[in-house]
């Protein structure tokens, strides 16, 4: 038998469960022209015709867990360019590695890793006569390119950073036009791709007017994305726990369509509960790995010391860097600073993380998580100099203003899970969330609030005698109100 693609579909008693596809698979067709042998063809110009979604005549490039991601010549060009390369030098998921050793996986393996779902929800969709209506050959290579471009932005441990709101601080959408447009990335998409570069960037940054456009969006960034289909099960993979692989990636990608208006991602009956488990994977994921304690901890100490030496840091020119550089960098700025402590405990020789003095939940505390929920960086900052105060006189000593940090959900929002459920009998269409309480609790009412806490954290020399001080919230909530 020849293996044409293998993907893993969970797992189950420490075992991965691959789904071989073969060349008569129903879930994974491979398009053949017409010879004495076959009967059904594609027409040159077609969808299915793309070189990168027939696979006829591509190498691969095998990324975990054991997936082969078509590889021809103008793809090949892509990722040898500079600005696709040093994606392999940036954390995927940054500082998680504090808690989940393994992960220490590159954006540019997820960009592989989002390059091919992108493959698969073309080749499922190509056989739906609305979408192969809608969305022409050239327009579904342009959604091939941004699949694969799509992080090129990226810069070291950026969303934590871009959440300073820092003013002169470049988003990394605006970095990643800037790298598609400019170059040799937009050399080999006029050339090699036939594209304009400034498509591809307006695709990746949500700049999109068309139905046709607005399709291809939904698919780059939308509720059932090629972006997060592909994170939720590689993050867990590499962090090594289940709790994002638990979903049927097949019977989702299987279950895609239009939806009723026709310009964005819509699902049939069959792919409901895949949907719902794809649901509750992403509250579990940043409930139990990206909002871990200890990883918050990394990262308010990192934000605070970013915070502070943000008017000595050329942001135009540090995100440029890689890990190993950026780190470096800041390191040096800090030097002789007082928030080079705060550095040092996370990227030093000794790892010296903060402690938790006090968390607040918006189910167990919600006074107390509004107090602090979505408020801007630089209030939090002033609420944690408050704190060390308060504190410094209730334990009878110093507590300098950097060693109490107060960490709480950003300003932005995450994505609402909102999508439209197909019932073929009856040509209706409803919102999964008003099929769903699952989806309804978990992804539209209150996501953030649920897997987002309020913490405060305190240097690990003051956390046991902070911790014994008496009405500890009653204080918290003083320090701040005065």
């Amino acid at each position: 038998m020849s293996l044409k693609f293998l993907w893993y579909r969970g797992v189950h008693s420490g075992t991965f469960t691959y789904t071989a596809f073969t060349r008569n698979s129903p879930r994974q067709r491979e398009p053949t022209r017409t010879n004495a042998h076959t009967t059904k063809a594609f027409a040159v110009g077609t969808i299915q015709s793309i070189p990168e979604v027939s696979r006829r005549g591509t190498g691969c490039i095998r990324i975990p867990p054991g997936v082969d991601v078509p590889l021809t010549e103008r793809v090949r060009k892509l990722i040898d360019a500079s600005g696709f390369r040093r994606l392999a030098h940036i954390s995927q998921l940054g500082l998680v590695r504090h808690v989940y050793p393994g992960a220490t996986h590159s954006r540019q393996e997820h960009s592989l890793g989002v390059f091919l779902a992108a493959i698969e929800y073309l080749d499922h969709l190509a056989a739906d006569p609305r979408f192969e209506a809608a969305v022409s050959p050239c327009d579904a290579e342009l959604l091939l390119a941004a699949a694969l471009l799509h992080d090129v932005g990226h810069w070291p441990f950026g969303h934590p950073i871009e959440d300073l709101g820092l003013a002169d601080l470049p988003h990394h959408e605006s970095l990643g036009a800037r790298e598609i447009t400019s170059g040799r990335i937009a050399e080999v998409l006029r050339n090699d791709w036939r594209l304009e570069p400034c498509q591809v960037a307006n695709l990746v940054c949500g700049n999109v007017a068309t139905p046709a456009q607005r399709i291809l969006r939904s698919i780059l960034s939308g509720p059932i994305d090629v972006d997060k289909i592909d994170y939720l099960q590689r993050d867990s993979l590499h962090a090594g726990v289940p709790y994002g692989q638990h979903f049927d990636r097949l019977r989702l990608i299987g279950s895609l369509c239009l939806n009723e208006a026709g310009d964005a991602l819509a699902i049939t009956e069959k792919g409901k509960t895949a949907a719902e488990m794809m649901v509750f994977a992403r509250y579990v994921m940043f409930s139990e790995v990206y909002w871990h304690h200890t990883v918050r901890a990394a990262t308010a100490m990192l934000q605070r010391a970013v915070h502070e030496l943000h008017p000595r840091l050329d942001f135009a020119e540090l995100v440029t860097r890689t890990d190993e550089p950026f780190v470096a960098e800041l390191l040096s700025v800090a030097r002789g600073a007082p928030v080079g402590a705060l550095l040092a405990g996370i990227f030093g020789p000794v790892r010296s993380l903060y402690k938790r003095l006090a968390q607040y939940s918006f189910v167990e505390e919600p006074t107390v998580y509004e107090l602090f929920a979505r408020r801007p960086y630089g209030e939090l900052v002033n609420d944690a100099r408050q704190i060390a105060s308060m504190l410094g006189e209730a334990l009878g000593q110093p507590v300098a203003e950097h060693e109490v940090l107060v960490d709480a959900p950003p300003t932005k929002l995450e994505v609402a899970f909102d999508i439209d459920v197909y019932a073929a009998k009856k040509g209706t269409y409803h919102a999964l969330g008003d099929l769903s309480p699952v989806v309804r609790t978990l992804a539209q009412e209150q996501f953030d609030k649920y897997v987002k806490r309020v913490r405060v954290f305190i240097h690990p020399r003051l956390a046991d005698a902070a911790r014994s001080l008496p009405n500890l919230t009653n204080r918290l909530k003083n320090s701040i109100a005065s």
